[in-house]
């Protein structure tokens, strides 16, 4: 029988309607459940759309300032190497504030897991642009659509982060349809199974809906994905050590 996942608190998501955190959120607690890693897990929230989800998770978590997630979890993982260290961050938070505190904490081939959502938006401070946006796309401080000779190319994390040495897992997934929803799950799980056998980081980057931010419907905003952003940002595994032995 279908249930809240006992890693959830017993609080309602406070996303927005159609928000893809939700789905991702849920994901990640069942993988706990599963695995029964509650009381091994530390969770590293971000300035952003997830900032409140202490509230939803039974883990320990602590929410660092702004892109500087990945320096948090380096100490946390170094000081507890036997916990599970998840950090969970946007794009706005990961690519713009925090672009050398992933990079450089991927060089270190620090040892926890990264999942990276990426709606192409600031989502939580009023639609702007972000590092993600693609090319011409409409937001509040790109009311005539982003335009690459002024802001710049869409930044493509999964493929960039893939060529440091210290990444030793990277796969690009999405929660638009059923079926890349079970994908999504299947990543993330194998993310966290590398960092329990003590392997480098692992990321797994998630394209997920943001209705509010794009101005669409639900139903819209997962066909935006499809149309719009899985040709930018072609799901698939860019990096598996494992399998390239």
């Amino acid at each position: 029988m279908y249930k809240r996942p006992a890693a959830l608190q017993d609080n309602y998501f406070k996303y927005c309607g159609g928000c893809g955190h939700a789905i991702i959120n849920k994901l990640i607690a069942e993988i706990i459940d599963e695995k029964g890693w509650l009381e091994d897990t530390v969770m590293v929230w971000p300035i952003g759309c997830s900032v409140y989800a202490d509230q939803y998770f039974k883990t320990d978590s602590i929410c660092a300032l702004h892109g500087r997630a990945p320096a948090l979890a380096t100490g946390l993982k170094r000081a507890r190497p036997e916990n599970l260290v998840i950090v969970y961050q946007g794009d706005g938070d990961m690519v713009s504030e925090g672009m050398s505190e992933i990079i450089h904490a991927a060089i270190r081939g620090e040892k926890f897991s990264v999942i990276f959502v990426n709606n192409a938006i600031y989502g939580m401070t009023g639609g702007q642009m972000a590092p993600t946006t693609l090319e011409g796309q409409v937001t509040s401080t790109t009311p005539y659509g982003k335009t690459v000779e002024q802001a710049g190319a869409p930044v493509n994390m999964a493929e960039l982060i893939s060529n440091i040495k210290g990444c030793i897992y990277s796969e690009r997934v999405a929660v638009n349809t059923p079926a890349n929803i079970a994908a999504t799950k299947k990543a993330i799980k194998k993310a966290l199974e590398l960092q329990k056998e003590g392997k480098g980081m692992s990321f797994v980057e998630v394209l997920s809906p943001c209705p509010t931010g794009w101005s669409l419907k639900p139903l819209k905003a997962l066909e935006f994905i499809k149309d719009n952003m899985i040709p930018i940002y072609p799901l698939g595994v860019f990096k598996d050590t494992e399998v390239d032995k």
